[in-house]
């Protein structure tokens, strides 16, 4: 069953550039990933610094073997080490 993953990120106006290489570069390697369907980048219309990624996923264990995969893990630690802060995950299932 497919699945949705849900990932806020808080980025302050002063780090967008710096980190937008490492999302493009987390965005190649997960379109190569079993199971990816797609993936979309949201800003929050009320707080301007808060970002929604949305992927979809044919399968939960797609989802979870990218998560754990060395590459990803690498990218998302620089990330959330210049945003001083873990990004928040969620999934969700159709229901």
């Amino acid at each position: 069953m497919a699945v949705k993953i849900f990932i806020r990120r808080k980025i302050p106006d002063d780090r967008t550039n710096d980190l937008l290489p490492l999302f493009r570069r987390l965005r190649n390697l997960a379109t190569n990933q079993p199971g990816y369907i797609s993936g979309e980048t949201l800003k929050s219309v009320d707080d301007p610094g808060e970002y929604m990624v949305i992927s979809t996923w044919q399968a939960l264990d797609n989802w979870r073997e990218w998560v754990v995969s060395r590459d990803r893990i690498e990218i998302q630690n620089e990330i959330d080490a210049r945003l001083n802060e873990e990004s928040i995950y969620e999934i969700y299932q159709y229901g």
